[in-house]
């Protein structure tokens, strides 16, 4: 390709900015850590631009050398993880603590990009919270080789010139990531609707007044919370109400829940006052909560 100035190179290159940065997300599982994927991907495009050929498309180019920025972050023996947030009070034991410390929230209005015909994930699927932990959990091939195939819908003979394999390699890693992906995975995620919108009010109402019962009436049995990057998780309603009561017996002036949206799911952004606190995801089943994500560093 001919040589290029810095106004043709953006131009040329800014249609998918915005799905490279989701695609980065997904295999990722941080905003931060997404953008500076992006952030190589575009400078590696920018220096090797005049040595493209053609014989795949810009877009096509352009995942092969975003997927291998994103699997050359996760081989990094030293890629940032958060450090475990020190509360300011003595929490319960946990359930269990969790793997995925550095997942954070996908606002959604970021979230535009559609998948092909042939995706075996919804869009929504495709961004909520249970999928991209799931994705955290696999090696990371096989989850690049998922959202390339099965969420991007690209041929499996480009998928494997991406991750430099055979296509029958990418076959079987797919047969691998899909069945340790669905071990993980659980159906989450509404479009908003009155009944949503009345059931996360009510959920608000209780929790920024502190109203420890009405809050556990809205959960499911089987709910969990979580707080990334706090590896704490609680399992059923004694643990969670064990947690919250000993947080909510903290005096917080001036604690408000903004509604908004992260991973096709609805979201409050928190804040003391002017200060922000943390963005809660809320996972819906029916008329109930089934789990509670805070995420304690994300505004």
């Amino acid at each position: 390709m001919r040589a290029m100035g810095d106004q043709d190179f953006r131009e040329l290159t800014d249609t998918y900015r915005h799905e490279l940065h989701l695609h980065c997300y997904r295999i990722l599982g941080s905003l931060t850590d997404a953008e500076d994927a992006v952030q190589e991907t575009l400078l590696a495009a920018w220096k090797g631009i005049d040595g493209f050929e053609g014989r795949s498309s810009l877009r096509t180019w352009l995942y092969r050398i975003a997927t291998n920025r994103c699997l050359n972050a996760l081989r990094d023996a030293g890629r940032r993880r958060p450090p475990e947030p020190v509360p300011p009070f003595d929490p319960p034991e946990p359930s269990r603590r969790g793997e995925v410390t550095w997942l954070q929230a996908y606002p959604d209005e970021l979230a535009d990009s559609e998948p092909g015909p042939e995706a075996r994930y919804s869009t929504k699927e495709a961004i909520e919270l249970a999928f991209i932990t799931g994705l955290q959990l696999l090696p990371p091939r096989q989850a690049a080789a998922l959202v390339l195939r099965d969420v991007l819908c690209f041929p499996a003979g480009e998928v494997a010139s991406m991750l430099g394999t055979t296509e029958t390699a990418v076959k079987g890693i797919l047969q691998r990531a899909r069945a340790s992906l669905d071990k993980h995975r659980e159906s989450a995620g509404h479009r908003p609707s009155p009944d949503e919108r009345a059931l996360t009010r009510r959920f608000a109402d209780a929790f920024t007044a502190g109203d420890l019962d009405g809050v556990l009436s809205l959960l499911t049995d089987d709910a969990w919370l979580a707080m990334p990057p706090a590896p704490h998780e609680y399992h059923g309603l004694e643990a969670i109400a064990g947690f919250l009561r000993v947080t909510m017996a903290i005096p917080v002036e001036g604690f408000t829940m903004t509604p908004a949206r992260a991973n096709n799911q609805p979201a409050f952004a928190c804040r003391h006052g002017e200060t922000p606190a943390g963005l809660m995801v809320l996972t819906l089943d029916g008329d109930r909560v089934r789990a509670i994500t805070r995420f304690l560093d994300q505004k």
